[in-house]
């Protein structure tokens, strides 16, 4: 009996080595590959740069007390000169390729022109300083890198108090005019790109150009006696707008670059 268990044992265990042999081994099969997740543009931002301008306004003269005009042709003057920005915002990007942010940020520099009263021959120079806004912008993903965008809102703008000179003599005509500031709304739309470009890796680091149109109410500029800051009983009107297109570095903190999904 014992011979014939041992028997049986035997041919089992070779039965099941030649069965392991007869197998093949276990096909190669390569890893799915990798899946490129676009980046968010959701999040905090800063930026600076610098541009330049140019501003327009209507202009007369008018009786101070009265708002009656002098003369009954007015003027359109104007200035230009350069300017330097910095601001802050916060963008939300869309499920389908919008995004939509709220932003602030502050201009400042020498746009300067000048402001007449031709009703005494005088004349001076009349500089927007500085300024500053805040909005919102919608914008459209053209590529995953690049943003086009629109934006509007309020905008408030400080300019400086001038000499008037006598335009004949070019000599001080013993009036001046004071600071004031002016609030009104703008308009403007730009690019924004990613500068991972040219071979070069800078993450977190874009590029904007934008040209904003900012539309400033009416101030009545009163001219005043150099030393006793008296009314001398006319006003130059004055209704500016202001047309700047700048350049600026923009650093958005969370972003990393387009990111790879692992398994």
């Amino acid at each position: 009996m014992k011979k014939i268990l041992l028997a049986l044992t035997a041919v089992a265990a070779m039965t099941g080595s030649a069965s392991a042999a007869d197998l093949a081994a276990r096909p190669y099969t390569k890893a799915p590959a990798p899946i490129a997740v676009a980046p968010s543009w959701t999040g905090f931002y800063i930026f600076g740069g610098g541009g330049g301008g140019v501003w327009d306004a209507d202009t007369g003269t008018q009786v101070t007390a009265t708002g009656a005009p002098i003369l009954g042709f007015n003027q359109r003057q104007g200035g230009d000169g350069w300017y330097g920005t910095v601001g802050a915002g916060y963008d939300w990007q869309t499920a389908n390729s919008w995004v939509i942010g709220v932003f602030a940020d502050g201009q400042f520099g020498s746009l300067k022109g000048t402001i007449q009263d031709q009703t005494a021959f005088l004349a001076g120079n009349i500089k927007n300083d500085y300024s500053w806004a805040a909005g919102a912008r919608l914008g459209y993903l053209v590529a995953p890198n690049v943003l086009s965008y629109v934006n509007a809102g309020y905008s408030s703008s400080h300019w400086k108090g001038t000499t008037l000179f006598n335009t004949a003599s070019a000599l001080p005509g013993g009036v001046h005019t004071n600071d004031f500031d002016r609030g009104g709304w703008f308009v403007g739309g730009g690019v924004e790109n990613n500068l991972n470009i040219f071979g070069i890796t800078a993450p977190g680091w874009f590029m904007k150009t934008e040209y904003r149109a900012a539309y400033y109410d009416k101030k009545n500029i009163s001219e005043l006696v150099d030393g006793t800051n008296a009314l001398t009983g006319t006003d130059i009107t004055f209704k500016p707008l202001v047309q700047t297109i700048s350049t600026s570095l923009v650093y958005r903190f969370n972003w990393t670059g387009p990111v790879v999904a692992k398994y």
